[in-house]
């Protein structure tokens, strides 16, 4: 399982109103992946429109949502709306 990871895509604070109703579960798919010796990648969107008003880099919108287990540094973004 070396080239194996669990990636978390766009679980932020401004697409996920209802994230609390999952969230328990990706915790428990972290717990899980860390216990196998997986990579876990979390993946953030940014969006660069002119005007946006979610995802805006730097807001609290954009970040990742606090009740989830964050547990390695590989955090990346993105600014395309595909992962």
């Amino acid at each position: 399982m070396k080239n194996t990871a669990l990636v978390v895509i766009d679980l932020q604070n401004d697409i996920t109103k209802n994230y609390k109703e999952i969230i328990e579960q990706v915790n428990e798919a972290i717990d899980r992946a860390m216990q196998k010796g997986l990579h876990i990648v979390y993946i953030q969107h940014n969006n660069l429109s002119d005007g946006t008003r979610t995802f805006k880099p730097g807001t609290h919108g954009a970040e990742l949502v606090p009740e989830m287990k964050v547990v390695s540094s590989n955090i990346f973004t993105k600014s395309k709306s595909n992962a």
